[in-house]
């Protein structure tokens, strides 16, 4: 079916998908990164285990995915596009009658592909995402993932008791070096040191677990009396532990809801001012976030192409800038909305029809003004800028010397 296509279009495609894939997996895994190190430093903290830690990743993935997918689609047609103005291909294709909008047929068959991937992402996937991440958080607080013990730390089990461990081997089922303070509602103390142990579960009892001991003692404490010694070869020290807690149904909050959930608790149930308005304006920033990828291929031609005999790459800086601020503008407006201080419609939709303005007038500027081009202004700007800066290190040896440029760089130049 592909083969069917034109080879021009057959062609863009191949330009566009591997730098728009490159981007979407670079964005991805910058947006991540530093969630992980607070995830890997989270975790050891609480004791759990690591693959908790991809687990979360896992369940964080559909909200980068959301920033990811539009900005690899933008800069997957920009660098396309590029390539064919600089190499002068795009001077021959318009020489021969193809209009930017003709050759735009492509990235706009992948635009609206991925366009319905993101609004499933954001209408179902990114909730359930989020939810399960907060349980995942939840059960890892609440020790319902089985948090280690910490060699050398103080632990507790259950209510009334604390344990400490010198070494711990084979994965934490030998524990070497134990000293352990158990209480029971009578008040009495019980002080148990051994040269190690194991934990034992119970098929009968899953909230009791047995700590084996080998080679102690026991120093019994009862209010009264006098504290009595006990030394052991092994003894069986069963721990209750605590019942475990549930995590709460999804819904503790808008970004929780899926789609059909949105729209019925925002416009068809009578929910309460508050919850209304975050809802609403939960559904209008995920809606404004898809129906903004629809302008990125037109956003990506006005960007791509540089000025004659120029291979400026200003474009390429302009485009991340605009959509990045664009993405925090529409964050910061949904907030807005949400606390019922402005309206979705002027916080989110407001923005975007600014934002649709400029793409259009730009892209009117580059495919039907002739020399039109939409940052003319800022290129002439940073050439300008770029020049002074080269006089200035022309007429400053030592300023040069400084930036690591010696005597043969400036000759050279």
């Amino acid at each position: 079916m592909f083969r069917s296509f034109p080879a021009i279009d057959r062609y863009i495609f191949r330009l566009v998908l591997m730098p728009m894939c490159g981007v979407f997996l670079i964005a991805a895994s910058l947006l991540i990164l530093d969630k992980m190190l607070k995830l890997f430093d989270f975790v050891a903290l609480q004791g759990g285990p690591v693959s908790v830690v991809f687990k979360m990743l896992a369940n964080l993935l559909p909200e980068y995915a959301s920033l990811a997918i539009p900005l690899g689609l933008l800069l997957g047609i920009l660098l396309a596009f590029r390539k064919l103005a600089i190499s002068s291909e795009l001077d021959v294709m318009r020489a021969v009658g193809l209009s930017y909008t003709r050759l735009l047929r492509v990235p706009y068959m992948i635009t609206f592909a991925l366009a319905l991937v993101n609004f499933l992402n954001v209408s179902y996937l990114q909730p359930l995402a989020r939810y399960y991440y907060e349980q995942i958080n939840f059960e890892l607080k609440t020790g319902a993932l089985g948090a280690s013990i910490k060699v050398g730390e103080f632990s507790t089990l259950g209510d009334k008791m604390a344990l400490r461990i010198e070494q711990s081997r084979e994965d934490g089922r030998q524990l070497i070096g134990i000293f352990a303070r158990l209480a029971d509602n009578k008040g009495q103390v019980l002080t148990v040191s051994a040269r190690e142990g194991r934990f034992l579960s119970l098929k009968d009892h899953p909230d009791t677990i047995v700590f084996r001991l080998t080679d102690g003692q026991i120093v019994q404490d009862t209010p009264g009396s006098s504290p009595r010694v006990l030394t052991f070869t092994r003894h069986d020290l069963p721990i209750s532990l605590p019942a475990l807690q549930r995590f709460r149904e999804r819904g503790g909050g808008e970004r929780e809801y899926i789609l059909p959930e949105l729209l019925r608790i925002g416009w068809i149930e009578d929910a309460g001012e508050v919850d209304r308005a975050k809802v609403r304006a939960s559904f209008s920033y995920r809606m404004v976030e898809v129906v903004m990828m629809l302008l990125m291929p037109l956003l990506a031609v006005a960007l791509a192409v540089p000025p004659k005999r120029s291979t400026s790459g200003l474009g390429l800086f302009v485009s991340i800038v605009m959509v990045v601020a664009y993405h925090k503008v529409n964050e910061s407006g949904a907030a807005a909305a949400a606390r019922g201080d402005v309206g979705p419609l002027l916080a989110l939709w407001g923005p975007f029809a600014l934002f649709a303005a400029l793409i259009l007038w730009m892209y009117w500027r580059i495919a039907y003004v002739p020399g039109g081009q939409p940052i003319g202004a800022l290129e002439k700007f940073a050439q300008g800028l770029g020049k002074r800066v080269t006089a200035f290190f022309q007429r400053h040896p030592a300023a040069r010397k400084l930036t690591g440029l010696g005597e043969g760089a400036g000759n050279a130049v």
